[in-house]
């Protein structure tokens, strides 16, 4: 169980992270996670079958920060809004690691897509599944799994889940 500080650092943590990729603040994403932290896009029916296989798989804080790169200076797009709402995050384990205290929690998500011409449309849905660790900065995710859905996601993913 985490007590009421803790659980009130991880709803920050949840909603900071919301804001940030909601904003296009890109340069601040990458803060959200340890340097060996981890950030994956599979699809429900991979992940319910126990397959590997991702949509997109960042494996350091460098592969997220080379795609921030990407986002903001290589990738050309219809640019859109991303709007995010998220659950109440469910705590399903606290345990000691050697990294300190690191906690495993779910929320559920969906992001609404906006184009510039005012449409706005359900772009993406599912779950996160994140192993997150305290630092001395505060909590920073170790994993961050995107558990999404749909099979299909319209035209093609740019912007962090």
């Amino acid at each position: 169980m985490l007590d009421f500080q803790s659980y009130s650092e991880l709803l920050d943590l949840y909603s900071s992270y919301a804001g940030v990729v909601d904003s296009s603040d890109w340069e601040k994403w990458p803060e959200f996670f340890l340097d060996d932290g981890t950030y994956r896009l599979q699809p429900r029916e991979n992940f319910d079958a126990g397959l590997p296989l991702c949509l997109l798989a960042l494996e350091s804080k460098a592969m997220i920060r080379d795609r921030v790169f990407g986002v903001k200076e290589t990738m050309y797009h219809d640019p859109y809004y991303q709007r995010h709402v998220v659950g109440t995050p469910r705590v399903l384990s606290v345990k000691t690691t050697d990294r300190g205290e690191e906690i495993e929690a779910e929320a559920n998500y969906i992001v609404f897509r906006t184009k510039r011409e005012g449409v706005t449309e359900v772009f993406n849905a599912g779950r996160y599944r994140d192993a997150i660790v305290r630092t001395t900065e505060g909590l920073k995710f170790r994993s961050r799994l995107c558990v999404y859905d749909s099979e299909m996601i319209p035209n093609s993913l740019i912007y962090p889940i």
